[in-house]
């Protein structure tokens, strides 16, 4: 964070607890910045239903990159009295590079998200949740497991929570380090000890999720949200955002790339990329300009220099032409090569691709093979074509989860914007004597 950056109680509910030291928040400071006191009062003085209803109207959304309404996800869970166990899961996977606001926020403010974590499983009926810890997060692993074994001390892990009929138990589970993780079935699955691909939807894990039982699966920063809510209330939560846009609250944002200052804020909604690249990541380096940007990691619609004043919210990105993501945002300078950039991506996501369905398992190192000829300056007429078409085989509503149409949002605007640049990339050869090649159609 910047040493400018003025963070206060009011307007940083994530983050105006976190020292200057860079150092982690321990329970007892923690408790004495009203530390667990959303936690207190959510058990004792309210009920599951009440605290579902407050969230559903404080207008939170997922902040994994889905934005789904976290309100409307909690009351799709299974009331069914017959249903014995219920579970909560905390994605904290954070497998989107380019993203590194969970980490930043269970490394500074582990309590924040173990507090959080407390009150969503109060309110879902579940007696038992799980973080789902991206493998590389050696410190994180370390914190948790510590502030884990500082909350069990006071009595906020085991039987009656404060002497109510809550019972809780919360486990860390270090993953094996998959981007499809990302997807919440996927995780569940990996939870199981079975493959990590994607399960058919419906049954939905509200319903159906880990072993069969009702299942709700939230991100680190979604969570660390519902403490602020419950002590503060839906009208101030809202009020936090900025005007220029319909999303509540605040937002952990920024800008990685040739930077001058890289780094995370929480800021609120409707903050435009401008301001976060110009005022807080205090523009590019010497000798570099912006090229593109990609609002919320790798597997977003690239931008251009054109977009800078547009709000940084789901909404006005997606009207932009490209989704909010993670909200951490990438800046690509002059001297990148979009088409080595995008191979380059193409690479990570057909390598993480689990295989299940034919056209993100086939389709992907296809769009390698055509990219890097492309890049070798060895491609051919039809393969630019080709490549877009594969981007509509491998659309929305094509494949058998989200994985494929999100990696191919990178390559589809980097075609739209920067095509002179594929172009480049096509065979002198070829363009003298075109009539010798065939070009691949698919339907």
């Amino acid at each position: 964070m910047s040493n400018t950056y003025d963070v206060s109680a009011e307007n940083n509910p994530l983050t105006w607890r976190m020292r200057d030291d860079k150092q982690p928040v321990w329970l007892h400071e923690y408790k004495s910045k009203n530390g667990y006191r959303a936690a207190y009062k959510a058990i004792t003085q309210m009920s599951p239903e009440e605290i579902i209803e407050l969230v559903r109207n404080s207008g939170l959304r997922g902040r994994g990159g889905g934005g789904f309404f976290t309100g409307i996800k909690w009351s799709m869970m299974s009331q069914s009295k017959s249903v014995c166990s219920r579970y909560l899961v905390c994605n904290a996977d954070e497998m989107e590079p380019g993203t590194y606001k969970d980490r930043f926020l269970m490394e500074r403010l582990p309590h924040l998200l173990l507090e959080g974590i407390l009150i969503s499983s109060y309110a879902l009926g579940a007696s038992r949740a799980y973080i789902f810890l991206r493998y590389e997060y050696i410190i994180v692993a370390k914190y948790l497991t510590r502030a884990i074994a500082e909350i069990k001390s006071i009595g906020l892990i085991g039987k009656n929570i404060l002497n109510s009929e809550f019972n809780f138990e919360l486990f860390l589970h270090t993953g094996a380090g998959r981007y499809i993780c990302g997807e919440e079935t996927a995780l569940i699955n990996a939870l199981e000890g079975r493959r990590a691909v994607p399960r058919a939807k419906p049954p939905f894990p509200s319903h159906v999720g880990l072993w069969g039982k009702p299942t709700c699966v939230n991100n680190v920063e979604t969570l660390c949200n519902i403490p602020g809510i419950i002590e503060h209330g839906t009208t101030w939560y809202r009020n936090i955002s900025s005007k220029k846009s319909n999303d509540s609250g605040t937002k952990l944002m920024g800008f990685s790339g040739r930077v001058k200052n890289p780094g995370v804020w929480e800021l609120p909604f409707g903050t435009t990329a401008r301001e976060i690249l110009e005022d807080y990541s205090r523009g590019m380096c010497p000798g570099f300009s912006l090229k593109a940007w990609q609002p919320g990691g790798v597997s977003t619609d690239f931008l251009t220099t054109d977009h800078l004043d547009t709000p940084m919210d789901f909404d006005k990105i997606a009207i932009s032409g490209s989704r909010f993501g993670t909200g951490m945002a990438i800046a690509i300078d002059n001297t990148v090569n979009m088409v080595s950039l995008v191979r380059n991506l193409e690479e990570f996501f057909s390598r993480e691709s689990c295989g299940w369905c034919t056209p993100c398992r086939d389709g992907l190192p296809w769009i390698v093979k055509l990219l890097i000829s492309l890049e070798n300056k060895d491609g051919r007429p039809g393969d630019i074509e080709l490549l877009e078409k594969l981007c509509c085989v491998l659309g929305p509503g094509r494949t058998f989860c989200a994985h494929a149409p999100g990696a191919i949002e990178p390559l589809k605007s980097a075609l739209k914007y920067f095509k002179n640049e594929f172009e480049l990339g096509i065979h002198e050869f070829y363009k003298q004597e075109p009539n010798r090649i065939i070009c691949v159609q698919i339907n």
